[in-house]
């Protein structure tokens, strides 16, 4: 007796193929279209809202905002602070990421965790901190002032805030570079009779040397928009210790709206600068850890 089968009912593997791809491709436009919404709301139209509001009265005004001694202290003092605090940042952070990558010794957690400590801590704290080290009722402010050494509301106290906050960047760049090179190519100069300093200068360093730039920008950045901790401990002097982010509050708070917002398009301007530059960079960095990981 022939026995009945039931019809098999089978699915059509393109057809499942499609309807996968086309449900993948239609997520990928929604959540395309999420993150542009979302980039547009909170980015970019405060960044064009702060240029609408700096040309509100004209280009003439908003060249006049630069004019002010004021403005121009606080960016003579944003870029001093900035000259200073980038390249001993850039100095420690070098060091820092060799020791951590190139080297094993007791201790090594414990320095990796103590760079990541300016991105936990706020930065109000942090110039809180310097407030308690150096204020006159501490020993050591009393001892540096009978000396001529003035710390809080003056230049030093807002360097010494501009790097505790900003000191990260550039050793964060470079360690995981650094571990991902590995030791091989400065053992290769050592045996071939490198000392310590040639092999940093010409191995070492060339090999690091567009995580570095990358690293630089990102200080850089920070540094010269840095509000809080300098905030603490710059005591608000106009014309002396009030950078350009210190100079905006100032400015805003006095309803100059027009003054204060040209300042900020200037800061403004920095920040696309830097993106710009972080951008073309960071093509140029990826490309040098996929030549490495490739060895």
């Amino acid at each position: 007796m022939a026995m009945a089968h039931d019809p098999v009912h089978t699915t059509d593997p393109s057809s499942t193929a499609r309807h996968a791809t086309t449900e993948r491709r239609t997520s990928r436009f929604i959540l395309t279209g999420i993150a542009l919404v979302f980039l547009g709301l909170f980015l970019l139209l405060p960044l064009v809202a702060v240029f609408v509001e700096a040309f509100r009265k004209g280009p003439a005004e908003y060249i006049a905002a630069f004019a002010e001694p004021d403005a121009q202290a606080a960016i003579r003092l944003t870029l001093l602070v900035a000259a200073i605090a980038v390249p001993l940042n850039v100095i420690f952070g070098v060091i820092a990421a060799w020791s951590i990558a190139k080297f094993e010794f007791k201790g090594k957690a414990f320095l990796t965790t103590l760079i990541d400590l300016p991105f936990s801590v706020s930065p109000v704290i942090s110039g809180l901190v310097y407030v308690l080290l150096f204020s006159s009722q501490t020993v050591l402010g009393p001892w540096l002032k009978s000396h001529g050494i003035e710390v809080l509301f003056a230049v030093p106290g807002i360097v010494l805030a501009t790097i505790f906050v900003t000191f990260p960047f550039v050793a964060r760049e470079l360690i995981p570079l650094m571990q991902e090179q590995g030791t091989t190519d400065e053992e290769a100069a050592l045996s071939l009779g490198a000392n310590g300093w040639q092999t940093f200068w010409h191995v070492t360093l060339p090999n690091i040397k567009w995580g570095l730039l990358y690293g630089v920008l990102l200080c850089n950045a920070r540094a010269m928009g840095e509000f809080g901790a300098v905030s603490v401990v710059s005591g608000h002097i106009r014309g002396l210790t009030n950078t350009m982010p210190l100079h905006v509050e100032i400015l805003y708070n006095e309803y100059n709206f027009v003054a204060a917002f040209a300042v900020a398009s200037l800061l403004a301007l920095l920040a696309l600068v830097t993106l710009v530059l972080k951008t073309l960079l960071e093509l140029r960095y990826g490309a040098e850890l996929r030549a490495v990981g490739g060895h």
